[in-house]
């Protein structure tokens, strides 16, 4: 399915204010920076999450504010995890969330030749050799935060022997892992990311654009610095775990011919309740099967958000409330479903839809006859106006909107009680039909001709007001609610993550009836079935049986949060 670009919203607000976007306008104010370049650099290993989506907007948002540019470039030195269907989901993705490279789509691996050289300036000027210690090893001398390093009995090999070898890796002589390439700093360095850290491996696998080209493959910090440099990248902006690892960034940086010096700044990730956003975990829900695969609407990631219904404008909302700190913290999923439910309720049509129905009959209306009533749009939106709703004599209702023996504050349907059908009359339910098994079927009712529209002409007031769809005109549909993936606000405490998978994540409902004005709505469009939450079209519904998924329900959790910590008058 062709994914489009974003709506209407702009991806940032112009008035953010945070300590990056400080240091940017401290930087063109002091001419240290003439454009302001950044990057978006996922590496395709998988699809991008919410948590891609603040990085995502910090990048492109302040190039934008700025009247500068950003690059999106894909960080792929690691083939062996590395698809082309992450490197199409991901374009797609920063598409679809309202951001445009324009003719800036880099790969790291444009970069393998010069990348390489410059390892060979290094290992020239003996800050780099290499090692024939394994990975075990390696870490073994590596030392703990309170104990030193050790340095490697090879780390003060003759430049022209490291010189041989490293070619030698390249051209493939050597197995995985038999040798590496190490930078030669220091081993008693407080800072573990300096205690001679690789800069290459050996790794036999088909690159997806390079092919077998190579065999010798760049680690992160060592690709990814000297690609902004390579780039003119001016400010480099990574989240908070990549804090220790700038010390290093700058020491490439010092030590090697760049053509510029970009500067790296750090920011905190998101973190969300009920999520998991670790990309080595959300792998792990897909090839285990626990989840329909990427773009499951319950996954965090941007396509199974979109799926689920989620607008983009949404997302970038929820991004600019959460805000740019150097502070960890946990945000609500609870305000993500605000941002949602905000926006969709002045967006998203009005429309009819029986999750759970249960047959009415009119028995004093016309067998054989209907007729057509106004029903709004959005009362949100005067613009949007009014549609045609069909009213015959069988009808559903939700069934939880019937009691038998109702308790004292159910207000809505009983028998010998009247209520309101909305846009319609005043119906009264006298008898009840159940099956042998006990369990009610049907309820035979009469209705008000004098009340059409919902209003009875001599003032009389009813206290409930239901939904409902003619029996005749109703469209049967799936549809699938959802509820957080995971059951604890924190899935990663208390051991194993996948013991606190939520079995009721998804609850699936086979016969509902809709009104027939959703039979025209396409993929991905957003819908309110009244009184039950904002709902879309499923990409893979069929015409002759649609397939609707919910996105939030109508109840607001993070309005209800904000109203208990709102000091009384």
């Amino acid at each position: 399915m062709k994914i489009p670009m974003s709506e209407d919203v702009p991806p940032t607000g112009e008035r953010a204010r945070d300590f990056i976007r400080d240091v940017v306008r401290d930087d063109l104010g002091a001419g240290r920076v003439e454009t302001v370049v950044t990057r978006f650099p996922p590496e395709p290993n998988g699809y991008l999450h919410i948590g891609h989506a603040k990085s995502m907007c910090l990048n492109f948002g302040v190039a934008r504010e700025f009247g500068g540019r950003c690059h999106l470039r894909f960080d792929d030195t690691n083939p062996a995890k590395e698809e082309h269907e992450y490197i199409d989901a991901i374009q797609e993705d920063v598409r679809w969330l309202g951001f445009d490279w324009g003719e800036h789509l880099y790969f790291a691996s444009d970069y393998f030749e010069q990348l390489y050289g410059w390892a060979e300036h290094l290992i020239s000027a003996g800050k780099a050799f290499v090692d024939d210690h394994s990975a075990a090893e390696i870490r073994a001398y590596r030392g703990t935060l309170t104990e030193p390093g050790r340095d490697s009995p090879y780390r003060e090999r003759p430049v022209d022997e490291n010189l041989d070898l490293f070619r030698r890796m390249r051209a493939g002589e050597f197995e995985d892992g038999r040798r590496v390439l190490r930078a030669k700093i220091d081993m008693a360095s407080g800072n573990i990311n300096l205690r001679d850290p690789v800069l290459y491996r050996i790794l036999h696998a088909s690159h997806p654009r390079s092919g077998d080209g190579w065999c010798l493959y760049p680690t992160y910090d060592f690709a990814h610095g000297q690609s902004d440099a390579i780039e003119g990248v001016t400010h480099s902006l990574c989240t908070l775990e990549f804090e220790d690892h700038r010390p290093l960034y700058n020491w490439l940086a010092d030590n090697l011919p760049l053509p510029s010096r970009p500067r790296q700044y750090e920011f905190s990730r998101l973190n969300m309740t009920h999520t998991v956003l670790s990309k080595r975990r959300l792998v792990q829900l897909v090839e285990d099967g626990h989840v329909a695969g990427w773009d499951d609407p319950r996954m965090p990631t941007l396509s199974g958000l979109r799926r689920r219904g989620y607008p983009a404008a949404a997302i970038r909302d929820f991004v600019g409330r959460v805000g740019i700190t150097k502070s960890d913290n946990v945000v609500e999923v609870a305000l993500l479903e605000h941002c949602a439910r905000e926006l969709l309720n002045k967006t998203a049509p009005r429309r009819l839809a029986v999750l759970r129905p249960l047959k009415v009959v009119i028995e004093n209306y016309p067998e054989g006859e209907s007729e057509e009533l106004d029903a709004i749009n959005n009362p949100e939106d005067a613009a949007a106006g009014t549609r045609k709703v069909p009213f015959s004599r069988e009808l559903y209702v939700e069934r939880d909107d019937f009691m038998e023996d109702p308790p004292r504050k159910f207000f809505r349907l009983a028998p010998g009680r009247e209520v309101r059908l909305r846009y319609a009359y005043f119906i009264t339910c006298r008898d009840v039909v159940k099956n042998d098994a006990g369990e009610v079927i049907e309820l035979r009712c009469t209705y008000d001709p004098a009340t059409q529209g919902g209003n009875a002409p001599d003032g009389r007031k009813v206290k409930a007001t239901l939904h409902w769809v003619s029996a005749a005109h109703a469209v049967t549909a799936e549809v699938r609610l959802y509820d957080h993936l995971f059951e604890r606000p924190d899935p990663g405490a208390g051991g194993d993550i996948l013991d606190g998978l939520n079995g009721e994540s998804l609850t699936r409902l086979d016969e509902c009836r809709l009104e027939p004005a959703l039979s025209d709505l396409g993929p991905g469009e957003p819908v309110q079935f009244e009184r039950q939450g904002y709902f879309c079209l499923d990409p893979d519904a069929s015409a002759d049986r649609p397939v609707f998924n919910r996105t939030v329900a109508l109840r607001d959790t993070w309005a209800r949060i904000q109203a208990k910590e709102r000091p009384k008058a």
